[in-house]
């Protein structure tokens, strides 16, 4: 079973957009596009709001205990 993490190898500010790109099994440059190109469209307020929330929420890819 897959579990949303926050990436440690593939991040440029937390490491979100990586994880949740490894999770959709999608390439992390195009999930940052789009989250780009959604940001602009949305004056970006939402998203940051959004990503603020997952960077707290997401826990590191090394600091998971199962």
């Amino acid at each position: 079973m897959k579990k949303l993490l926050r990436s440690k190898t593939d991040r440029k500010l937390a490491g979100v957009l990586g994880g949740l790109a490894n999770y959709m099994g999608m390439d992390s440059t195009l999930l940052r596009v789009i989250f780009v190109i959604i940001a602009i469209l949305t004056s970006g307020f939402p998203l940051l709001v959004t990503y603020l929330i997952l960077v707290f929420i997401m826990p590191n890819e090394g600091d998971t205990y199962s």
